[in-house]
């Protein structure tokens, strides 16, 4: 071995050639040091779920191309959680110090990419691979101070008596033959997806702000985009961006969260990964601008049925319901068709109306503000037994009834939606009718018969028939009484949501 002066002495008289066939020799380098995959000392060694240690870059290589190695004991490793092996890390630097050896740095992410690449080539073209592998490993190989374990007659087979990988065989079969130009791509996409990641955690804010606006610009219009960079790793990296102090920083990944919920298959993925409520965050006190971009996204996740209950769950309505007086008129537009698909599922329809949310929705019908897109809500309300008697003790149909005798409706669709709410109203019996009668229904519905479209006559057509019809207890009913008695029913329910609300 010699002492330490005679090492020094060799580093500086031998050629570089020659000191990495000495260091070669001695010190033996553990087997369990080396990364399988890439052959070197691994730097940022972590455990996968399968219980074998990897250099961590390679095995986002191997994740992001859909390949698994086949060990040499025939198994393949899971990939799907990894964990880093802080011990084997800290013993490799400890043995690197007793040997007078520098500490191995981290395999880049564009280095392994191009090494699996290779493996996946050469197991697919068995006949051409040994130059496309040694090429690929002699990247991997550490400066003259450092360790390699590489030659060129072991540089088709991994190092550590594992043989060289097979494709992954669950990969889709319109990968079972890529081409070269296929692999780019797929790399490509990685390696871009790497770089955004690294730019998106680092100390500096001035690099994660042009990430994410580089992010925004691609994700705004392109669909594969949107689609290969929705991951797990990318959506964990905006969730701890979307709460920044800095508004740049929460207004931009806001807007990506949105550009990325624009795919439907993203749509689940998302509110999986646990995004949501920092976006609720958000919409309650967040920048104007990312509150903008946080109701847009709250509707864009909210028109997957899969979406609607959790997304109620974790709390989205009240700040949604706030938000239909922000100053903004895009937060008030996107934050009404959220609650609209919202409405559509029971459970939230109980928690809305509890919140009041049929008081602040009939106002602003009252008002004439969004009226489309509140009358669409309201008409999921009153196709329910709990929402119709909750817009019955509201004043609904008064409401409806006297917006449709204005006849100010900016659209006929908004004009038809009204009726369908009314229509919605009159499954409520004895009481539906005393009130609409109060409310001069009859003589309103007549005149949209004489001047509707098709839709809104039919729709009137129906309405006045529930009125017309004579039911025999309707004859010893006394209306005026009746009346009296649900005026005073409509006071205290309000007083009573008011409290709630």
């Amino acid at each position: 071995m010699g002492s330490g002066k005679q090492k020094w002495k060799i580093y500086f008289h031998k050629s570089p050639s020659t000191l990495f066939l000495l260091k070669k020799q001695s010190p033996s380098i553990p087997n369990e040091f080396l990364c399988p995959i890439a052959g070197t000392l691994m730097a940022d060694p972590v455990i996968v779920s399968s219980g074998h240690t990897f250099e961590r870059n390679c095995v986002h290589a191997c994740v992001s191309l859909s390949f698994k190695p086949k060990l040499a004991d025939g198994s393949s490793p899971d990939f799907s959680t990894i964990i880093p092996n802080l011990a084997l890390k800290s013993t490799i630097f400890n043995w690197c110090r007793t040997h007078l050896i520098d500490p191995p740095k981290p395999i880049e992410f564009y280095s392994a990419g191009k090494m699996v690449s290779a493996l996946i080539h050469t197991s697919q073209n068995p006949n051409n691979t040994k130059s496309q592998v040694e090429d690929v490993k002699s990247e991997l190989t550490r400066t003259p101070s450092q360790v390699s374990i590489t030659s060129s007659e072991e540089s088709v087979t991994l190092r550590n008596g594992f043989p060289t990988p097979l494709p992954l065989k669950t990969r889709p079969s319109c990968c079972s033959s890529s081409s070269s130009s296929d692999m780019e791509t797929l790399n490509s996409n990685s390696l871009e997806e790497e770089e955004f990641l690294t730019k998106m955690s680092s100390y500096e804010v001035s690099e994660q702000k042009e990430a994410l606006i580089s992010l925004r610009k691609l994700t705004r219009t392109q669909e594969e985009t949107r689609l290969h960079l929705c991951t797990p790793r990318l959506l964990s990296a905006l969730k701890s961006l979307i709460t920044s102090r800095y508004s740049s920083l929460q207004v931009n990944a806001v807007a990506v969260l949105v550009n990325l919920s624009l795919e439907n298959q993203n749509k689940v993925k998302i509110v999986r990964s646990g995004i949501v409520p920092p976006v609720i965050d958000v919409l309650r006190g967040g920048f104007p601008e990312s509150q903008d971009h946080a109701a847009g996204a709250l509707f864009s996740l909210s028109l997957d049925d899969q979406n609607k209950t959790a997304i109620g769950v974790l709390g989205a309505l009240p700040p949604l319901l706030h938000a239909l007086r922000s100053d903004s008129e895009r937060t008030r537009h996107d934050s009404a068709l959220a609650l609209y698909h919202l409405s559509i599922v029971q459970s939230n329809r109980v928690k809305m109306i509890k919140l009041g949310a049929v008081l602040i929705l009939l106002g602003m019908v009252k008002s004439g503000h969004m009226t489309g897109r509140i009358l669409l809500a309201l008409c999921n309300f009153a196709a329910s037994v709990e929402g119709r008697t909750a817009m019955l003790d509201g004043g609904g149909v008064d409401c409806l009834v006297s917006k449709l005798s204005q006849d100010e409706f900016d659209s006929e669709s908004t004009r038809e939606s009204c009726l369908a709410a009314l229509y919605g109203l009159s499954y409520g019996g004895l009481r539906f009718k005393g009130l609409a009668k109060e409310a001069g229904a009859e003589e309103v519905l007549k005149k949209v018969e004489e001047s509707g479209n098709e839709r809104a006559k039919e729709k009137a057509g129906r309405i006045l028939e529930v009125l017309r019809k004579k039911d025999p207890e309707e004859e010893e009913i006394d209306w005026e009484e009746l009346l009296n008695s649900e005026d005073n029913h409509t006071v205290n329910s309000q007083n009573l949501t008011r409290a709630e609300f």
